[in-house]
């Protein structure tokens, strides 16, 4: 347990999805997102695909490779799992529970993610209590089986203007667009499938990178 809340760093984001992840499990995946330099990892499972005490067994050994790595970790919508392995946040929905609602149970020292997809929910998130927001989805995405309709450059342009929160863009982001999301100004970026799905993961995360560091040098 630390009392320094960790903050949203720049980089790649990395988000869990072992349906896609061409057999590994979620363990081996962010082992070698971890290898490939990945800034932050969430892991994000459903029930009934798995329950409560496999989520919880896993993220038990993600937090061992993340807290050996200094990769700071968050867990989607799960409180309760976040709390009992010490993870470093926990990244929610709009549909989940209230933003001021988990900082009563997760405390002033852990990081707390909103997903939103309007101007609205901006002022929200700021006005709860939110430590960065997820802006998206910026393309279409099956990742998730409960996705709203793409939101696209104009309101990820108008988060990154007008938010006084940290942002990490998301959705449907992959190795030939993700130079257009960081020209928008996103700086924090989030891909799951074209990580967690690549035959070489680490490899998939440095190319990314250079991606986005050849962009910077132009």
């Amino acid at each position: 347990m630390t009392d320094h809340k960790p903050t949203l760093p720049i980089g790649i984001y990395g988000i869990t999805a072992e349906k896609f992840s061409l057999g590994r499990t979620n363990e081996e995946v962010v082992r070698e997102m971890i290898r490939g330099g990945i800034a932050i990892v969430q892991y994000r499972e459903k029930r009934p695909d798995k329950s409560h005490r496999q989520m919880l067994a896993e993220c038990r050994r993600i937090r061992e490779l993340t807290r050996a790595a200094g990769v700071p970790f968050l867990v989607n919508d799960y409180v309760d799992i976040a709390l009992l392995v010490d993870a470093d946040g926990v990244h929610v929905g709009q549909d989940d529970l209230p933003v001021q609602a988990v900082r009563r149970l997760i405390g002033p020292h852990k990081l707390i993610g909103l997903s939103t997809h309007s101007p609205e929910h901006i002022q929200q998130a700021e006005a709860e209590g939110a430590d960065y927001i997820g802006v998206g989805p910026v393309f279409s995405t099956q990742t998730k089986a409960d996705v709203v309709d793409a939101v696209g450059f104009d309101y990820l342009a108008y988060a990154v203007q007008n938010s006084r929160l940290p942002i990490a863009a998301i959705g449907g982001i992959k190795a030939h667009n993700i130079a257009q999301v960081a020209h928008h100004g996103a700086r924090t970026i989030c891909l799951v499938t074209e990580i967690v799905g690549a035959t070489d993961i680490a490899d998939k995360v440095r190319e990314l990178y250079g991606i986005l560091n050849n962009g910077a040098a132009r």
